[in-house]
């Protein structure tokens, strides 16, 4: 059975200005559209709601760290493409659109959706410990998750206790393994882990 990994928001790209932890990111202006101050924004959810539905957002720039709200009026996913086109209450021409390029939309981090059995955010997948289910050993850690057919977890594989000085200096190698109940039969967020029943091979990398 195939688990579903929902984006919620921001999964650890490289930033100019952080995100605090009390505001989730679900999405980034990336351009304009048009004279009525229209503006272009790529999302980082699985929730069209955040854009689709009226109601405060937060932006915030790179060059400030204290989000500011601004009142969505209306959105829509434009056909075919992952981007939505988004219009904000008081920004109504075209420099006042430019002027938001760049900024995250963030909403309280509080106002995450109630997911479905077997649904996670995928900010919560990220940092969990990775044990194997049959020896209880601690192998990994998730770093990231990329949407599939299945989608896939990205885990950082730790240095056998017996490896070597030089393979210790390398960086740590990674697999990817799928999202499955039959592979990950155990995902325990408030336990801070996740336990693997691998088929055999699906580990096997040089890790001497």
């Amino acid at each position: 059975m195939q688990m579903n990994a929902m984006q919620s928001g921001e999964t650890g790209n490289n930033r100019t200005t952080a995100v605090p932890q009390e505001w989730l990111e679900v999405g980034k202006i990336v351009g304009v559209r048009g004279l009525r101050g229209e503006v272009r924004v790529l999302p980082s959810t699985d929730f069209p709601e955040r854009f689709e539905v009226p109601g405060p957002r937060w932006l915030q720039t790179e060059r400030s760290s204290a989000p500011h709200s601004f009142e969505l009026e209306r959105g829509q996913l434009l056909p075919g493409k992952n981007i939505y086109i988004v219009k904000f209450a008081g920004v109504d021409d075209r420099e006042g659109a430019e002027a938001l390029r760049g900024a995250r939309v963030l909403v309280p981090a509080s106002d995450r959706p109630e997911l479905a059995a077997d649904e996670y955010h995928v900010a919560d997948l990220i940092g969990l410990d990775v044990v194997l289910q049959a020896t209880g050993e601690s192998i990994g850690v998730v770093v990231d998750l990329y949407e599939a057919g299945n989608d896939l977890l990205e885990i950082e594989l730790r240095a056998p206790s017996d490896s070597s000085d030089t393979a210790a200096k390398r960086s740590p190698p990674t697999v990817l393994v799928p999202f499955v109940k039959a592979i990950v039969p155990v995902v325990d967020i408030a336990a801070g882990r996740l336990e693997l029943d691998p088929p055999t091979g699906l580990l096997a990398i040089d890790r001497r």
